[in-house]
């Protein structure tokens, strides 16, 4: 344990990627295969679930240190990670061990979840009396939900890779849909016999560049000549791989995780593909005619999952794949090809499949340019459409892993339309987290809502990107002057500082006071020069609304 807790502090002080790509290869290197496991597990986000809450340790911690929870409160202000605080209130341990990772994760994280309360304040206390402090900041992240480092799948892959001296592509095919955490489920991941793909098992996503056709000399400056690349509409859906084998369907998201169970008309439509199939593409939610907007799939996603497939519950509407890429036809795995080549195969696959089939499963249709200005006019068409804007493919690229791309620019790019923007309030700030941890840097935001004298600020957001380092520290310093009530770690503030926020959609929600939630929200920029007074409304926010087609 003390040296994943070692690892874990490096990798958060570092923002070099070969440093990182290089503490993860030692350790992986070193590390017992049954730590190895847990490790490459919690690293990518394969994290046990409810193992204890925030409630249960803050009130265990106040008693054993004696701290008030008032002071432990301040405490917690000061530092700006409950998990760090609670740590250095602690008592030194009785006796510091040599307990392993997978020890810890067996005896002191993984039984909390099958535990009562008095269960669960005596495993923890067990774990204080052994762990020591980096231990322990680690311990109760792990417990409590809140563990994130900063490393990506694919630098987790490049540690393994060089660790083990196996493709990091390999290794990341390997790990997609997750790693089973033991001995047994790491060694098929690093193993060099080619024995460990899975039957079921999709492909790690390929993902596109944004381009910015403002930048000089525009698209065209970037790209070159149009008649090298494909185009398509970027549809506002969940990419998602459909994957038939020997007789077992499955669908995955780009998150590696199987949603095949919210939409079981897609499994039964990939019983009409050849065996050996792997299609790439977007889940839509098709009713009447036409796709509906973003909120309908998540209704979906949200929905709690039937013991067996029962289209009943799905009213009229259906998913629909958009299949833009064939990875896998007979079982050959096609990722090398050109795209042009993979484009015919799967025009012909998708063709030859009957008239039912093909009403779930759909071909991505192309969109004829013959030049830039030919993109442009149809890119500026996408609102409309209710697409997000276009896919550029070259046509000579292969499907690769991630978001990478030849030497040559031959790769996949994405032409997205510019997003809805609002001038908004900023009422409130949470702290973050790792090395932000004692700033506030995740923002509340608000519009006016009503006329003259009884209007009000209303929520519809909250966002935590876009501003520089420079100015989360003028604007922590600001925030902390004129907070105007504290509850927990949130503070509320003077409502006087504008910002402008951009977001890709919006939709009827009552998850803020609004009644209106949008979509990937994110600070476009400060706007000091604009009074709180002359903020958007909320009958501004509801005509984009109405613009975008709202939620069904």
């Amino acid at each position: 344990m003390r040296r994943f807790a070692a690892l874990f502090h490096d990798l958060d002080a570092t923002a070099s990627t070969a440093e990182k790509v290089s503490l993860l290869a030692g350790y992986f290197g070193e590390a017992e295969p049954g730590d190895a496991a847990w490790a490459l597990a919690l690293l990518t986000g394969r994290r046990p679930k409810g193992a204890a809450t925030t409630a249960v340790l803050r009130e265990l911690a106040i008693e054993v240190s004696g701290v008030p929870g008032w002071l432990l409160n301040e405490c917690h202000a000061a530092v700006g990670d409950l998990s760090e605080t609670i740590a250095l209130l602690l008592p030194e341990p009785e006796a510091v061990g040599e307990e392993s990772l997978s020890e810890t994760m067996d005896r002191r994280v993984v039984p909390l979840a099958a535990s009562g309360i008095g269960g669960k304040r005596g495993i923890i206390r067990d774990a204080w009396a052994c762990l020591g402090g980096d231990e322990r900041i680690v311990y109760h992240k792990l417990i409590r939900g809140g563990f994130r480092v900063g490393v990506q799948k694919r630098l987790v892959a490049r540690g393994l890779g060089e660790a083990f001296g196996i493709d990091p592509d390999v290794i990341q095919h390997r790990m997609m849909g997750g790693v089973e955490a033991t001995a047994e489920g790491f060694a098929r991941v690093v193993s060099d016999d080619g024995a460990s793909e899975r039957l079921v098992r999709g492909y790690p996503f390929y993902l596109a560049h944004p381009i910015n056709a403002d930048s000089a000399g525009g698209v065209e400056g970037a790209l070159g000549d149009a008649s090298g690349w494909l185009c398509e509409r970027k549809w506002d859906g969940i990419r998602a791989q459909l994957v038939w084998r020997s007789g077992e369907a499955t669908l995955w998201s780009r998150g590696e995780g199987l949603i095949g169970e919210q939409f079981p008309e897609l499994l039964d439509a990939a019983r009409g593909l050849p065996d050996g199939t792997v299609l790439d593409g977007e889940v839509l939610i098709w009713s009447g005619g036409r796709h509906l907007a973003f909120s309908a799939l998540q209704k979906r996603l949200n929905r709690r999952v039937a013991p067996s497939h029962q289209m009943s519950l799905f009213d009229d509407s259906r998913g629909v794949l958009i299949a833009y890429d064939l990875l896998e036809e007979g079982g050959d795995d096609l990722r090398g090809k050109a795209m042009e080549e993979r484009r015919g195969r799967l025009e012909s696959l998708l063709g030859a499949l009957d008239a039912v089939t093909r009403e779930t499963v759909r071909l991505s249709e192309m969109v004829p340019v013959r030049s830039w200005a030919d993109a442009e006019a149809e890119w500026a068409r996408s609102r409309a459409l209710g697409v997000e804007g276009l896919m550029l493919k070259h046509r000579r690229s292969v499907y690769g892993v991630g978001r990478t791309k030849s030497g040559d620019g031959a790769g996949w790019y994405k032409w997205k339309v510019e997003p809805f923007t609002a001038d908004a309030v900023m009422v409130g700030a949470h702290p973050g987290s790792g090395r932000r941890a004692s700033l506030y840097t995740d923002y509340a935001f608000a519009v006016w809502d009503g006329e003259g004298p009884a209007r009000e600020l209303v929520t519809f957001a909250k966002a935590y990107s876009g501003l520089t380092q420079e100015e989360i520290e003028r604007l922590d310093a600001w925030i902390r002057a004129n907070t105007t009530m504290k509850r927990g770690p949130f503070r509320q503030v003077k409502p006087t500082q504008v910002f402008e926020l951009a977001f890709e959609g919006l939709r009827e929600s009552d998850r803020h006071k609004s009644g209106v939630a949008v979509r990937f929200p994110r600070i476009r920029r400060w706007r000091d020069d604009k009074p709180a007074a002359e903020a958007d409304t909320l009958a501004t926010l509801r005509g984009l609304l109405d613009m975008r087609g709202g939620a069904p």
